[in-house]
């Protein structure tokens, strides 16, 4: 029990010592630290995703590079706060070196991606998609090999957890080729289809996913495999035979080139949808001139620096014609 005359100082080292030391029944107080990075389509809804996951009650603002936020949760009553880091990546496919920032070696066994793809703009779905994922799994690749020479049991962990989603009699067990870290998919602006307001219900279904990630709550059970409803399915409960054929006709079936059923169904789909090239997919806007960062000393100053360099350069032009000049 505190006593009186106990200073700050005092009770902050009493805390650190219960939080350290086992609890009456033996156990030690775990806390869980975790990540996850956010991805996707430009104004896809990354941001009110997570600001509904933190039950906080924000407007959403574009993101502009790569920004972080977290949140705490306790598991049970009177120990010690969970702590979940929230990375969200901002421009698309446009700062895709920025991905590599927040994962690393230290945190790469609590790490998942959350991929973002905003169904009311399919002609870059297919692209921003491939390109997140790509770069992404090449980077944690990277890790990963490093790790199989500094710590082999932690990257072997990391590669078993992954094919555990996937039971060996799974008949496309031989097809796939695991994503190397947790990967939650999510399809935003599904309301558009139906002409109706946000669905709550979806939106509840994501914070319990997510929550699962941040902050180990228990999974959803539900399954939803019916394609004239909103989907719903975890990694390992899906085949190939019950997603089906692409919707093409054999003939045009039999002219596409692919040696995977991803390959055909890219091929399919991007002749229903043409995708936009990777360089249309680029943020070419100046945050600079963004509205929402504007700083009124920060912009006098930097008005200032611009004229003072626009002024050199007309004084450096000047200077080489007449360096031109003398030399006739």
């Amino acid at each position: 029990m505190p006593k009186a005359s106990d200073t700050l100082w005092d009770l902050a080292i009493a805390e650190v010592e219960k939080r350290e030391n086992p609890d009456d029944d033996g156990k030690r107080v775990e806390v869980w630290e975790k990540s996850i990075l956010f991805m996707g389509n430009k104004n896809g809804g990354k941001t009110t995703i997570i600001l509904r996951c933190l039950e906080r009650e924000e407007i959403s603002k574009p993101t502009l590079a790569l920004e972080y936020t977290f949140g705490r949760r306790a598991r049970r009553h009177n120990t010690p706060k969970d702590i979940a880091h929230f990375w969200e990546l901002g421009g698309g496919t446009s700062l895709l070196e920025l991905i590599r920032i927040p994962i690393s070696s230290n945190n790469i066994r609590s790490f998942a991606i959350v991929l973002v793809l905003d169904l009311s703009k399919p002609n870059e779905l297919w692209t921003t998609m491939e390109k997140l994922l790509q770069v992404t799994r090449n980077h944690v690749n990277k890790i990963l090999t490093k790790l199989e020479k500094t710590n082999p049991e932690v990257a072997t962990e990391i590669k078993q957890r992954m094919w555990n989603n996937l039971q060996r009699d799974h008949p496309d067990y031989e097809l796939v080729d695991p994503f190397p870290i947790p990967l939650v998919i999510i399809g935003s602006k599904y309301d558009i289809f139906h002409f109706t307001s946000k669905s709550e219900a979806l939106l509840l279904k994501a914070r319990v996913l997510i929550n699962h990630l941040a902050f180990g709550y228990d999974k959803s059970k539900s399954v939803s495999v019916d394609h004239s409803k909103p989907l719903f399915i975890p990694a390992g409960l899906d085949s190939l035979s019950q997603i089906g054929p692409p919707p093409a006709s054999d003939s045009d079936i039999g002219k596409m080139r692919a040696n995977t059923p991803l390959e055909l169904w890219k091929k399919v789909f991007e002749k229903t949808f043409p995708p936009k090239s990777f360089c249309d997919l680029q943020d070419t806007k100046d945050p600079a001139q963004d509205l929402q960062y504007v700083e009124y000393e920060v912009d006098i100053m930097r008005a200032q620096k611009n004229q003072e360099l626009e002024q050199y350069k007309r004084n450096a032009s000047k200077s080489w014609k007449e360096m031109d000049l003398d030399s006739d």
